[in-house]
């Protein structure tokens, strides 16, 4: 069995969160840059370069922005447009299966709910620990609510 992790716990896809966080920095420079170095341009037309670099800057913050947060009462799943409380009785299952790319946790209302926040892309050992500590933190909190 795995060791518990000590509660609260945050899992985040973290080489992918530092690549995403770079590129839109990045990005973001280089079009403002360009905005800057085009001569031709007038203020209104570098401004709309300066705001296309921050939406996609915006856009791939958001991305990066999935984790999963596992404390004593229960996991908080914050998703790409999406945050989610979930009591640990409600969760029955926590699946990372070859393939996925991401965990999917199945919930007692028969529902499943992607967790982008343990994903396998660039770091596969990595969130196979991480599915692992989640679902015995599941496990070991689902027998101790019952009454």
């Amino acid at each position: 069995m795995t060791d518990l992790p000590t509660l609260p716990v945050t899992f985040r896809p973290g080489r992918t969160r530092a690549i995403l966080l770079t590129a839109g920095v990045v990005i973001f420079l280089v079009i403002s840059g360009i905005a800057m170095l085009l001569e031709q341009l007038g203020p209104g037309e570098r401004l709309s370069f300066v705001v296309t670099g921050a939406l996609i800057f915006w856009v791939l913050a958001q991305l990066a922005r999935v984790k999963v947060v596992a404390d004593e009462s229960g996991v908080t799943v914050v998703n790409i447009a999406s945050r989610r409380r979930l009591a640990w009785a409600e969760i029955l299952q926590v699946n990372l299966r070859p393939g996925d790319p991401w965990v999917f946790l199945n919930l007692s209302d028969g529902t499943s709910l992607p967790a982008l926040g343990i994903q396998p892309g660039i770091a596969k050992q990595h969130a196979i620990a991480d599915a692992k500590a989640l679902r015995a933190l599941a496990e070991a909190h689902s027998t101790t609510d019952l009454p």
